[in-house]
């Protein structure tokens, strides 16, 4: 069955929408900025708040080991450093396997379906680290956990590019990393909360699993029944309101969410070194992360004791939105020097590693200030994520990226904490630390370069051809996303963000 195409330009004031034609949409009508904005603002409404909601678990439930180890974890399990080490470490090496499989899930099942049933999974699993009674059992619970929790961040990578255009992935996307240095902040308390009440049966780190595993399931029943997985699913959108999201995102050279697979496209990510760049990032960003375990170790190893250490902990979550933010207002600033935006990101931690590694073990306040630089590791992942999501077009393709990238990063998080050994200075990790820093700092510098040559040699292109870039066909599919799938490579209109 043949469908007829129609040709169309990006003006400001003529922007396509749609009208169905038996399994197909076409282009056909135009809309309004106003109506733009009415959409992106029920978005922003709708899918961002399951998206935020869903990653504050996840980072309260990964951060709850650095608690539980201040409230008697260390001492109920009889861990030594070394196997509270590996307590970490085997987290990634759940989410790790998982990725692989959930490479081909993410592109061949609804996306959103399959994380709010994983949510849940990870949910229940949390609560069973109640259980165990020694580090065999405690690890093996916490390998699964990775594990469930192996589709999310590849996933919401993967979600940001269906639902908003390349010029927002920055914003969006620091608004749900946001949520990292916020579950810092409010799982202090809550450990806090929990130690101090005596009336508990439950030993306090115990009980805080079970929490965190109840709303954790909680969560992904929410976004399993109200996250849509595309435009016509979109339950808060009018039949119009989804006609606009469908053209203004086939407007941004974006394919949406297709239950496909594509051996081609799996090639083509694997041949293309921007891919290998976003394995760097991964593994780069993250062996650093060690530091937001153990900070509260290294607190309590100093002198204070557990409920301070919880009270001191709290404000690096703070310190890691602040950057994080001053990162995003710099995206707002600087649009298209994302990757400036991360170079100037990576001073800080750096500095914080350096003053981990110099000033005295007396110094209270020094070392604890410089645990909170240390740990501002999510304000220069951010930026990272929202390249990925920005410059990988192709549904098969954004799928293998995404996971590339935290492939690399579970890797990062598997080899770091074994490491952090050596109480309380922790020598090996912060020379690691300090030397990924700078490794991460150059790579970022040849990514720029790449984009940007590549970027060239496409605009060359089209002056000598005279295209006009402007100007293309859009079909969409009855799901309400152009149905063709190209990749980046394949569509000579994209053009990579740096």
């Amino acid at each position: 069955m043949s469908h007829p195409t129609r040709k169309h330009t990006h003006d400001s004031s003529m922007q396509p929408a749609v009208e169905e034609k038996g399994d197909v949409l076409e282009v056909a009508a135009t809309y309004t900025p106003e109506e733009e904005r009415q959409v992106l603002r029920k978005i922003d409404c709708a899918v961002l708040p399951l998206m935020c909601l869903v990653f504050f678990m996840q980072y309260l439930d990964k951060q709850s080991l650095s608690y539980a180890s201040v409230f008697g974890l260390l001492t109920d399990l009889n861990l030594t450093s070394t196997q509270y080490s590996w307590c970490s470490s085997i987290f990634y090496v759940g989410q790790l396997v998982a990725e692989y499989p959930f490479i081909y899930l993410m592109s061949k099942l609804p996306l959103t379906k399959f994380v709010g049933a994983t949510v849940i999974l990870w949910g229940i699993v949390c609560m069973c680290l109640a259980a165990p009674k020694n580090f065999a059992s405690f690890a093996a619970v916490r390998f699964l956990l990775g594990f469930t929790e192996g589709a999310v961040s590849p996933a919401f990578v993967t979600i940001t590019s269906i639902w908003y255009q390349k010029s927002e992935h920055a914003t969006r996307t620091g608004l749900w990393v946001t949520m990292n240095g916020l579950a810092q902040v409010i799982g202090c308390f809550l450990m806090y909360g929990i130690g101090k009440n005596t009336s508990l049966s439950l030993d306090p780190w115990r009980t805080l699993f079970i929490v965190c595993g109840a709303l954790t399931g909680a969560s992904g029943v929410a976004f399993f029944v109200l996250m849509p997985n595309g435009p016509n699913d979109a339950w808060f959108l009018n039949a119009r309101e989804k006609e606009v999201l469908s053209m203004r995102m086939a407007r941004d050279r974006e394919g949406g969410d297709k239950t496909s697979f594509s051996v081609r496209q799996l090639r083509e990510a694997l041949l293309d070194v921007k891919t290998w760049f976003v394995f760097a990032f991964g593994v780069l960003v993250t062996m650093q992360s060690p530091v937001l375990t153990f900070a509260s170790l290294v607190i309590n190893t100093i002198g204070y004791d557990r409920y301070q250490t919880m009270l001191y902990t709290a404000p690096s979550g703070a310190v890691q939105v602040l950057l994080l933010w001053i990162g995003i207002i710099g995206c707002w600033f600087f649009p298209r020097n994302r990757t400036h935006v991360v170079l100037a990101l990576i001073i800080p931690p750096l500095v914080g590693n350096v003053l981990l590694l110099k000033i005295s073990l007396d110094a209270g306040w020094g070392m604890i200030a410089a645990s909170w630089l240390a740990s501002c590791i999510t304000a220069v992942m951010s930026p990272l994520l929202s390249l990925t999501a920005s410059n990988v077009k192709g549904n098969t393709k954004r799928s293998v990226v995404s996971a590339v990238f935290f492939i690399g990063y579970c890797a990062g998080c598997i080899a770091s904490p074994q490491l952090w050994t050596e109480k309380p200075r922790y020598f090996k990790g912060v020379v690691t630390a300090l030397v990924t820093w700078c490794t991460l700092f150059i790579v970022v510098i040849a990514y720029w370069l790449i984009c940007k040559r590549d970027n060239a040699k496409r605009d060359a292109v089209r002056m000598e051809t005279g295209v006009d870039e402007m100007v293309h066909d859009v079909v969409l599919d009855k799901n309400g996303a152009p149905i063709t799938d190209l990749t980046d490579k394949e569509d000579p209109r994209f053009r990579y963000s740096w």
